[in-house]
């Protein structure tokens, strides 16, 4: 059974930084391409940051610079470093793999940004 497990969310105040972790398991994750993505109240799904699994990052404008994505393929786990977090940034965060024949999705974990 494939499972993605998203955690790290909290609340934050603005400036502050969280780091979410995503444990990966059912698949041969090192051969997967990974993905954030997130989704603030009343918003559809934004596209944060994606690393494939030759190991190239790539960024939403709105995160670039502040975001960071990362991998550990012995762990099975995705990262995402969160810095400088700001109000626009609470949304749930996803984890998320998809191609030819699957769309994997883990259950997501809140981050809020208030002061």
């Amino acid at each position: 059974e494939v499972q993605l497990v998203e955690s790290g969310g909290g609340l934050v105040q603005p400036g502050g930084s969280l780091r979410l972790s995503c444990a990966a398991s059912g698949f041969t994750f090192g051969s997967y391409d990974m993905t954030w993505v997130r989704q603030a109240p009343g918003k559809g799904p934004e596209w944060v940051s994606a690393i494939p699994n030759g190991g190239s990052t790539y960024y939403a404008d709105s995160v670039k610079g502040r975001f960071t994505i990362s991998r550990d393929n012995a762990q099975h786990t995705v990262y995402l470093q969160m810095n400088s977090l700001k109000p626009e940034d609470a949304a749930v965060y996803y984890c998320h793999s998809e191609g030819c024949g699957y769309d994997f999705w883990g259950q997501g974990t809140q981050v809020t940004v208030s002061s």
